[in-house]
């Protein structure tokens, strides 16, 4: 049977994720401290499902390169290059209320649940702040891939807000999200500088007058019926 990258719980990779977890600590308990306890048990059950389909808020945070980076590796370090990423980034999306439901090895799909009350602009916000806290851990991740003599991490992160459909995988024991908000949310996450984050136009809709946050169009492209589909980068006040 082969191996989840999700299912590599080696010393190694625990190690350098237990590492994180206290630097973590050290830096900003307050802030940090549910998601550190979370980095600190790898072992947890990284994917979820949901049999609705709804409205929510998905997401995609996708590694800059890996391929090229991975092949210079050996299987041991390319397995923990990716496991801490995946599981890192895992458990970050989960403290802020997110469903994980696959991963492609370099990216991770994941969504919002309680974005379906398009009213409740609090849970908006939660995906606006995973998404910053992916960014500004990033220093913390890459310190330690790099006392491990791994490379450093660098990641897009793009997000969007529709209709997502939930059903069977015919390839894992878990369910499957599909639909056309998941495919924008793929396509626009390349338009991201690395290491920063761009919504989709239907979310910014729900966002744009938030504060602490400054929206930029960077771009517009046809799709389907969106003939001019806007996408807007994140940047915080």
């Amino acid at each position: 049977m082969t191996r989840s990258i999700l299912d590599d719980h080696s010393d190694k990779t625990v190690q350098v994720v237990g590492d994180i977890v206290e630097t973590i600590n050290s830096i900003d308990k307050s802030r940090r401290k549910d998601i550190a306890f979370r980095l600190s048990n790898v072992l947890d059950n990284i994917v979820s499902f949901s049999g609705d389909s709804e409205y929510y808020c998905v997401c995609l945070v996708d590694l800059v390169n890996s391929t090229n980076i991975t092949s210079k590796l050996s299987y041991t370090k390319a397995c923990m290059y990716y496991g801490v990423f995946l599981n890192t980034m895992s458990i970050i999306a989960k403290e802020f209320g997110a469903t994980v439901v696959k991963n492609g090895g370099d990216s991770l799909l994941y969504y919002f649940p309680k974005t379906s009350d398009s009213t409740n602009k609090h849970v908006f916000k939660k995906v606006l702040e995973c998404g910053r806290s992916m960014i500004e851990l990033r220093d913390i991740i890459n310190d330690k891939m790099s006392k491990n003599g791994l490379p450093e991490l660098n990641y897009r992160i793009s997000a969007d807000y529709g209709h997502v459909m939930l059903a069977d995988s015919m390839t894992s024991f878990h369910k499957d999200i599909f639909g056309p908000t998941v495919n924008i949310c793929s396509k626009i996450n390349s338009m991201a500088i690395p290491n920063t984050m761009v919504i989709g136009d239907d979310m910014y809709q729900y966002v744009k007058d938030m504060k602490g946050y400054n929206f930029k169009e960077i771009e517009s492209f046809s799709i389907g019926h969106k003939h001019s589909y806007s996408v807007y980068s994140l940047s915080q006040r």
